[in-house]
């Protein structure tokens, strides 16, 4: 009688813990979710420039939902690249390593809808070490995202629109539009597939950059830390002149749900 009310026990918990990462593994494929994470992305981009030259991009995206009442979170998302460019040959491009330019964004987003959406304002912050590796521009615009979640899919799209108001008058400004189109699959085993596109149309040159990535991420926990790890390759459909033709993409994330 103790052995069968201890194998209850064991499966009533096995199932609580599949449920849980079963929730984990969908609230990341939600770029709004109310859940603390901090992605590690580094992308590797190849055959940049006439000198074949390449270009590492390590992004920490920090996610922190605020709660600002009992219909509404605000979602805080900022993305930090850390930049090493190497065998770049294009004018006024060098070998550097440094700060990229932060951009930070605020999702209003309610607790509960469907679809899933959020809007909010985003900021281009000039945290570059080098003018190689960043515009010297402070900038500000519109962001916005919508997804649908049904069973192991989600699919949506998130965008934002960036202008410069200050910065350094002799550096080019900034009139960028952003649109990443996404759509995932989630397996029983917590393996989730991603298709989407991060691209940027430069209004100034009006000029494509506009690669496909797919990536496989799996959920998994060190300890009682949950977190997912990812990898995956990218292949540029358009870009300006002296662009990438491919690259890939690795990374992890640390998950912090509430307890």
């Amino acid at each position: 009688m103790k052995s069968t009310r201890t194998l209850l026990i064991l499966s009533l918990a096995t199932s609580t813990l599949h449920a849980q990462d079963a929730d984990l593994a969908k609230k990341l494929a939600n770029p709004v979710a109310d859940l603390i994470s901090v992605p590690i992305q580094s992308n590797v981009d190849f055959n940049v420039g006439p000198g074949d030259g390449t270009i590492s991009r390590t992004n920490v995206q920090p996610v922190i939902p605020i709660g600002i009442n009992d219909e509404w979170n605000v979602i805080s998302r900022t993305i930090l690249p850390i930049i090493d460019q190497q065998g770049i040959d294009l004018a006024g491009a060098t070998d550097e390593f440094g700060l990229g330019d932060t951009v930070q964004s605020f999702f209003f987003s309610p607790k509960s809808s469907d679809p899933i959406w959020g809007v909010g304002p985003a900021f281009l912050i000039p945290t570059a070490t080098d003018d190689v590796l960043g515009g010297d521009q402070w900038g500000i615009g519109p962001t916005a995202v919508v997804l649908k979640q049904q069973g192991p899919w989600t699919y949506g799209a998130l965008s934002n629109h960036l202008w410069d108001f200050t910065g350094d008058n002799d550096r080019p400004g900034v009139n960028a539009t952003f649109i990443q189109p996404f759509v995932s699959y989630i397996t029983a085993t917590k393996t989730t597939f991603t298709l989407n596109s991060e691209s940027t149309y430069d209004w100034r040159g009006n000029e494509w950059n506009a690669p496909l990535n797919f990536v496989v991420s799996q959920l998994l926990k060190v300890g009682d830390q949950p977190l997912q790890i990812f990898a995956g390759a990218r292949y540029y459909l358009d870009t300006p002149d002296g662009g990438p033709d491919w690259g890939l993409r690795f990374g992890l994330t640390f998950l912090f749900p509430k307890s």
